[in-house]
């Protein structure tokens, strides 16, 4: 936790971007009956019923500091998703000489899924222009992109959506959106913050 909150400390540096990566599961759901459209005084009415239609994922990089944001949309969240994710994350950033990566510890965010996809020398070199930081065991509130994933829920997908091409299109609209705003996270928690706040996760030591 310690290692996450001291990434957070540093100063923006175009050369050493600090990007917290995240992703999410979401259900594709269509409509069993025409929704009643919103009036005055009502808002849309859907009926309960639904169909699923299976599950996407969400990929979100997030520079906080900068304001910026970049959304993919797969049909699955293999090592290969993710390892192809970390290619555009290093084409958007082909100047900075080394970009701090935070992540969930989860077992496809590992150096071995770029050399399952990608050829040995390719695979280093993108591993070469990274620096993973993980978020420990049961603290993914530590990453940021978590923040931007339910900003994007909250104003964009917290409705029903049964097109996987739908949902990459609103996405788009949505980081185009946010990205023009340059809407930045303010992190106020600090390492001192969390020895007084969770003092109860640190060891007890006697004198």
């Amino acid at each position: 936790m310690e290692i996450v909150l001291d990434v957070y400390k540093r100063p923006f540096d175009p050369r050493y971007p600090v990007v917290c990566m995240d992703e999410s599961p979401k259900q594709l759901i269509a409509e069993t009956r025409t929704p009643i459209p919103a009036s005055p005084g009502h808002p849309t009415m859907n009926d309960y019923e639904y169909r699923r239609c299976g599950i996407c994922n969400i990929f979100i990089a997030s520079e906080p500091l900068a304001g910026k944001r970049m959304v993919e949309v797969t049909e699955r969240r293999t090592k290969q998703d993710w390892a192809y994710f970390l290619e555009k994350i290093e084409d958007q950033y082909e100047t900075a000489e080394k970009i701090t990566l935070v992540m969930d510890n989860l077992n496809t965010h590992v150096p071995g899924s770029l050399y399952e996809t990608f050829q040995p020398d390719k695979a280093k070199a993108i591993l070469d222009k990274f620096e993973f930081v993980y978020t420990p065991k049961h603290g993914s509130w530590l990453n940021m992109a978590e923040i931007e994933l339910n900003v994007l829920n909250g104003q964009c997908l917290k409705r029903r959506i049964d097109d996987i091409e739908v949902v990459s299109k609103e996405v788009l609209a949505w980081q185009k959106y946010r990205n023009n705003k340059n809407a930045k996270v303010n992190w106020q928690f600090t390492t001192e913050d969390a020895r007084i706040k969770l003092s109860r996760l640190y060891p007890t030591l006697e004198d």
